[in-house]
């Protein structure tokens, strides 16, 4: 996209097509107005559309432009946050009522994939969190723990277990979450777009909100072209929100991500790595994930952005680790890069936003972004829809508050991985 082979890289590449759109051209009008064509934004197009609304998504790009299109592609259920830290944080109903949500998260994704007969590699073969060491150990032990008491489908493997799944001696332990699986996400969302379209929904890209305005209970959306008149709007634009509402990006701490794919591996080094094709990420800070496309691709990735200096350090340490992790790939290379930003909030947990009279959305997916993405959209469909009421929402409603520092933590997070790669992190 945007002729940037890094924006994107195996994903764009292997994608089916996407669906023919263009900008708005002209004046429209809506029941619902969507700000961004992700995860977010579309299921909630989707699920508009479904039930007979009269819906405009509004992208100022192309679909699946953020995020969306650009993350490892794990499926994974619940939070970064610890099970039980949930309710502590947000109250015991809500808390354990978000936790249902998104521990059924994945299976609300694997639905909408069979239902419309999205071509994006669905996999689910569970997902594996890997511990490095005893104090990754113990934090598995502990997230086992707490999710069996909720009756998750999830189970701590020992080190012997860990190595015939992964086909690696690197780690103490892993939690295999039998909830989760991978998909390929651009994928994934183009498919969520083809069957908003084909419900009925107006789906417009290279179509940027420039400006908002409200008046006598109508909202009007600027665009180059034109304009959307609707009286609600979802905003679904997370760490990606640039004009409108500029606030929610100030909220949010953007920590770059890069991935590096493969070629196609051989049947024996395929067989010889995730066998049982699960996802895979690990317990350290600066984290490293792994997993397998349809054509037998391994995809690597991990914290940094792939530019300036950090291209070069993060591709020498991409191949280091690979091949620490399995010998078998010494000097295999990589046929595809690219990154993207995770948006990051202060307590890991996302956020419900109001920031004006029918305006409303969720921010912060803090590395998940599939799952929750999708539910919280069908959430804010039911909202517009007057399903659900605003106190019924998966998180309450909270007020967004920029992030101190913001800038320098970012470039601490951008500069750090690049010093821990250059200096040969221990992984």
């Amino acid at each position: 996209m945007k002729n940037d082979p890094r924006s994107h890289g195996l994903w764009e590449r292997s994608a089916t097509p996407a669906p023919v759109t263009g900008a708005l051209a002209g004046d429209i009008t809506a029941d619902v107005a969507v700000i961004g064509a992700g995860f977010t934004g579309l299921s909630a197009a989707l699920h508009l559309a479904e039930a007979g609304r009269g819906v405009a998504v509004l992208e100022a790009e192309e679909i699946g432009f953020g995020g969306s299109g650009r993350n490892v592609g794990l499926v994974n259920a619940g939070l970064w946050v610890m099970p039980d830290d949930v309710p502590a944080t947000l109250g015991e109903d809500a808390g354990e009522r978000l936790l249902t949500l998104l521990g059924a998260g994945p299976s609300a994704v694997f639905d909408l994939v069979q239902r419309h007969a999205m071509a994006c590699e669905p996999e689910r073969q569970g997902t594996l969190h890997c511990a490095v060491g005893e104090a990754g150990l113990a934090e598995l032990e502990a997230r086992a723990r707490q999710w069996q008491a909720r009756g998750a489908a999830v189970r701590l493997l020992d080190a012997a277990e860990t190595a015939a799944k992964i086909g690696t001696s690197a780690y103490s332990g892993a939690l295999l979450d039998l909830r989760a699986g991978t998909i390929q996400p651009l994928a994934y969302a183009r498919g969520l777009a083809r069957a908003a379209l084909a419900a009925g929904a107006g789906l417009y890209t290279q179509s940027p909100v420039t400006a908002a305005s409200d008046s006598n209970g109508l909202w009007t959306l600027q665009t180059p072209g034109g304009t959307v008149r609707a009286p609600k709007i979802i905003l679904a634009t997370n760490a990606y929100t640039s004009r409108i509402w500029p606030e929610i990006r100030e909220e949010l701490v953007r920590l770059p991500y890069f991935n590096l794919a493969t070629k196609p591996l051989s049947d024996n080094l395929k067989r010889s790595i995730l066998p049982e094709r699960q996802g895979a990420w690990d317990t350290r800070e600066i984290l490293s994930s792994f997993r397998f496309d349809q054509a037998g691709r391994l995809v690597f990735g991990s914290v940094g952005a792939l530019r300036g200096t950090g291209g070069p350090i993060h591709r020498q340490w991409g191949k280091r680790a690979m091949a620490k992790l399995f010998p078998q790939l010494e000097g295999v290379g990589f046929e595809t890069e690219w990154y993207g930003q995770i948006g990051m909030t202060a307590d890991s947990l996302p956020r419900f936003h109001r920031p004006a009279r029918e305006v409303f959305g969720f921010s912060g997916y803090n590395g998940r972004g599939i799952a929750p993405g999708t539910v919280f959209g069908r959430a804010l469909a039911q909202l517009a829809l007057g399903e659900i009421e605003p106190d019924e929402m998966p998180l309450a409603t909270s007020e967004i508050r920029p992030v101190r520092f913001r800038a320098a933590r970012e470039a601490y997070y951008e500069i750090g991985a690049q010093l821990a790669h250059a200096t040969g992190a221990r992984f």
